[in-house]
């Protein structure tokens, strides 16, 4: 089924650079997670929306972020919006939720040890190719100067 947003009168017209509009079907959960982390670093808060079935996408989204102590919740503005059905070619109602997230006074210690975790495993990694690197050649009996 397509359907068209119709604007509600009186609505911000206005598209906010920290507003993440969610779909339960474009994207992948850790997507939108991420996304919502930078928008957060760059603009202390993020706005998450949902129309319909992608409200529970929303509400999960958020609870992770707050799960995991990045994010507090400011506001949550549950509401229905008209759209049209392109299909039967009539008004219905969806319904829409907004959920505004601040970043928590924690947010930057645990993205910096989140990074450094991160750092640390490429590290680790780079240095187990380097260290069976050489053992892989002298199986096939070539000589490795060290």
């Amino acid at each position: 089924m397509a359907i068209e947003v119709v604007p509600a009168i009186g609505g911000d017209a206005l598209v906010q650079k920290n507003r993440i509009q969610v779909s339960n079907t474009k994207k992948p959960l850790f997507f939108y997670i991420n996304l919502a982390k930078r928008y957060m670093q760059q603009h202390d808060e993020v706005q998450l929306s949902a129309l319909g079935m992608a409200i529970t996408t929303v509400v999960t989204i958020a609870e992770i972020l707050k799960n995991n102590g990045l994010a507090t919740e400011k506001t949550v503005l549950i509401s229905s919006v008209g759209v049209k059905d392109e299909n039967k070619g009539r008004m219905i109602q969806k319904a829409k939720i907004e959920i505004v997230l601040v970043k928590s006074e924690k947010f930057d210690r645990l993205i910096a040890a989140n990074n450094n975790k991160a750092a640390d495993a490429a590290a680790a990694d780079d240095n187990k190719q380097e260290q069976t690197a050489p053992a892989a050649d002298e199986k096939k009996g070539h000589a490795v100067a060290n």
